[in-house]
């Protein structure tokens, strides 16, 4: 009788691992203007696969962001020019990080589809509020995840099938706001 009570719960959990499988942020919701120090958890490869290579896109409006560098991962930040110049603290920039990657420098760096870790970066948020998306690309030594899907407008966030990372940026007011 007793295992009969606890098979639903373990059925609940198995099916909020596998539907929660994919890149996601630690912190789904930051202050608007805020630095935000984007933490994007890996819990998986591609199939059994090992990953060898993390991308992150750089939502638009999101700006100075600086990545953590990961002991045995090579990092590449490529810069992008903005649609219009804008001053920041006194000087005009022209370019700001447009994507981010982390890359695996040898076989025995890769992180094992059986292991979890987390990829880092900080930035500043924009000013107005709304939904960012970070599309991520995690490549492995055989196949790969493209995490890029936006939901149209309408559609659940939970019929898509690689959904990019979301990011709720918050009306500037409540506790924990930073003004810089």
């Amino acid at each position: 009788m007793r295992i009969r009570s606890l098979f639903p719960a373990a059925c609940a959990a198995f099916a909020c691992a596998a539907a929660s499988a994919h890149v996601v942020l630690d912190y789904q919701a930051a202050p608007a203007g805020s630095s935000y120090r984007a933490t994007f958890k890996v819990g998986h490869g591609c199939g059994a696969s090992a990953t060898r290579q993390v991308v992150v896109e750089i939502p638009a409006g999101v700006r100075n962001a600086h990545p953590m560098p990961k002991p045995g991962w090579q990092l590449i930040v490529e810069r992008a020019p903005l649609p219009q110049p804008e001053t920041d603290h006194g000087r005009t920039v022209t370019d700001d990080v447009a994507r981010i990657t982390w890359t695996a420098r040898s076989r025995d760096d890769v992180l094992p589809n059986a292991h979890y870790d987390e990829f880092v970066l900080a930035a500043r948020l924009p000013r107005q509020p709304g939904t960012l998306y970070w599309p991520v690309r995690q490549v492995c030594e055989e196949g790969r995840n493209d995490w890029v899907e936006i939901p149209r407008a309408g559609q659940d966030r939970s019929e898509l099938k690689s959904p990019a990372a979301l990011l709720e940026v918050l009306p500037v007011g409540g506790a924990g706001a930073h003004k810089h």
